[in-house]
């Protein structure tokens, strides 16, 4: 679906500047979009997208494009931080008016990866670990959910991903697992797989904990990430679906273009992503 904005018009819409140091930490939170009709969607931000810039900038970008939930990668709160460091940081967030729900993406190679990554999201007061653990560690995994009570969202990465390229692919290894052992999709990786997000979505929506909205320019390993909205994916069809199937996570935007100054292409996708809920008459959540 083409857009219909120029990034011109969505910067000058939100106020932004090129470079996210221009915004100021002490913009004020987000009112929440309301809806008497439909169920409130939660639209958030993995904050990968913003790997070039440091914790404070990440917090006033997300405060400005009212991104108000957040799950932080290690870049922004690295995972051997001291329990003090965490909770350092997730009072500071927690300060801005923001939500630090979650973790993402979490490799875990080992047991003791699985025991840090757990430790890590206990003492950050997380409610779910968007991760990639080896399959021969699910197990481990699991009584660290029984243990904790933190979700795990496996996270799908499409051509070129031995384990876990689809949807399909991390049922297989979890449906006798524990609930809360379930899926991150990735719609961007998804679609470049060849199969269709929304009815990924809609098949596992008991196990859905997760989502992570991009668009791409084609599908295949070749697929390159584009603003949401100049791809070729139908996101109003997939937000439609996670109304349908009453979603009750976050839709996390991880826009994994232009790394080095990615403020102005998130801004104009969080801007689509908006104008598709109102033209659909869908209310954002908090």
């Amino acid at each position: 679906m083409e857009n219909t904005f120029s990034r011109k018009s969505f910067l000058r819409l939100l106020g932004l500047g090129t470079a996210a140091t221009t915004i100021p930490a002490s913009v004020s939170k987000a009112a929440p979009f309301q809806s008497k009709d439909h169920h409130a969607l939660n639209l958030g931000l993995a904050s990968y997208t913003l790997r070039s810039l440091s914790l404070d900038e990440v917090i006033a970008v997300s405060k400005r494009l009212k991104l108000n939930d957040i799950a932080l990668k290690s870049m922004h709160l690295p995972l051997d931080s001291s329990p003090q460091q965490i909770k350092e940081v997730t009072q500071q967030i927690k300060d801005a008016g923001l939500n630090l729900y979650g973790a993402s993406v979490i490799y875990m190679k080992s047991p003791e990866e699985v025991d840090q990554a757990f430790a890590y999201a206990k003492t950050a007061g997380m409610d779910i670990i968007v991760g990639v653990p080896n399959p021969e560690l699910l197990p481990r995994v699991e009584e660290k959910i029984k243990d904790t009570d933190i979700k795990l969202a496996i996270h799908n990465h499409g051509p070129g991903d031995k384990v876990y390229p689809s949807p399909d692919s991390i049922f297989e290894h979890i449906k006798d697992l524990d609930q809360r052992i379930g899926l991150c999709i990735d719609i961007g990786h998804t679609f470049r797989i060849g199969q269709d997000p929304a009815a990924k979505a809609k098949q596992y929506a008991d196990r859905l904990y997760d989502v992570h909205l991009k668009d791409v320019d084609k599908r295949g390993a070749e697929g390159k990430p584009l603003e949401i909205g100049h791809g070729i994916m139908d996101i109003p069809a997939f937000l439609k679906t996670l109304e349908e199937i009453n979603y009750t996570g976050v839709a996390g935007i991880e826009y994994e273009k232009d790394g080095k100054d990615p403020v102005p292409g998130l801004a104009e996708s969080v801007g689509y992503v908006r104008g598709v809920f109102d033209g659909m008459k869908l209310s954002l959540g908090k």
